[in-house]
């Protein structure tokens, strides 16, 4: 029984390594800054349509535009204190940096040029996008982990649906959401019109990345339950499911993947932090961050300390 569980393990860990899409070469990026204590994931939700079918299309509310863009961005912050999870919203307005171009090669001199966060993933994809938050933030991002819309949605029915307390009505036709108040199992198709919601709230772009806060930390609630992690009935499928679903550094391991998770899990329970970047105000659409806030922020980050920001 000992020799079947190694092997078991063992094989279990070379099959998933085996999985993880590691596509984003972080080597390409230029001028970063100096490595701060803890660990920094960059994680993107992009609304990537690779792998689905014109039915799925439809069935998740996704249109059908060509290429891809970020539809969500957060830091997570892992270390000796509790987690921290800073979203950044997409409508973020930012300086495009010099940066290296990840196909061509070619140098593209910085021009004080202020966009969007979400145009540095569409111009130039993952690695400008490591680029410009660090470059806006003065934090150096350790991983990069990216997810598109069907993948999404796969990890959550592979796990059986997620539970969470939906604070309000709400009723999007852009996302698919149809929700009533209340405590309410989501499967994969509502998890991913959940979290895409903006038009049916109020505070649009920064209530969205708070019920994305919420829903991540509810999914890995999930998963790291004795139901799914010891019934290899709901272990692999979800695994397969997750992994076939990534593109990561080329750097990241299992081993940080599982780091991310656990504490992605800390989030919102115990002394675990989430939060909005602070916004100091807005331009032509654009949310400007507050300078002083963020400079506070990144300074507790890289010293790993408690995080005494708050964020809107």
């Amino acid at each position: 029984m000992v020799s079947v569980l190694v092997v078991t393990t063992v094989g279990t860990y070379f099959w998933a390594d085996s999985k993880l899409n590691r596509d984003v070469d972080l080597s390409k990026v230029i001028e970063r800054p100096e490595k701060g204590e803890g660990t920094n994931y960059l994680i993107v939700g992009s609304d990537s349509r690779e792998g689905m079918t014109a039915e799925d299309k439809k069935k998740l509310h996704t249109g059908s535009a060509d290429g891809k863009r970020t539809d969500s961005v957060m830091i997570l912050h892992t270390g000796d204190n509790a987690p921290t999870l800073i979203s950044l919203p997409r409508d973020s307005n930012v300086e495009i940096p010099s940066f290296v171009g990840s196909e061509s090669g070619k140098n593209y001199p910085g021009t004080g040029r202020q966009v969007k966060l979400n145009a540095a993933y569409a111009e130039d994809g993952p690695e400008l996008l490591v680029r410009t938050v660090e470059f806006n933030t003065g934090l150096r991002i350790d991983h990069y982990v990216e997810i598109g819309f069907g993948g999404f949605a796969s990890i959550v029915d592979a796990v059986g649906g997620v539970e969470m307390d939906i604070p309000q009505d709400i009723k999007d036709t852009k996302s698919g959401a149809d929700f009533k108040k209340g405590k309410q199992t989501l499967n994969g198709e509502e998890a991913l019109a959940f979290v895409r919601t903006r038009y049916a709230l109020a505070g649009s772009d920064l209530d969205r990345t708070k019920n994305q806060q919420k829903f991540l930390s509810a999914l890995a609630n999930q998963v790291a339950t004795p139901g799914t992690i010891l019934n290899p009935f709901k272990l692999y499928p979800t695994m397969g499911a997750g992994l076939d679903s990534l593109i990561v550094d080329e750097d990241m391991g299992l081993f940080d993947l599982a780091d991310m998770f656990w504490s992605m899990k800390g989030v919102n329970g115990g002394d675990g932090t989430s939060m909005n970047m602070p916004i100091a105000g807005s331009t032509g659409g654009n949310l400007l961050w507050d300078k002083a806030k963020v400079k506070q922020l990144v300074t507790e980050l890289n010293n790993d300390e408690k995080v005494t920001v708050k964020g809107d």
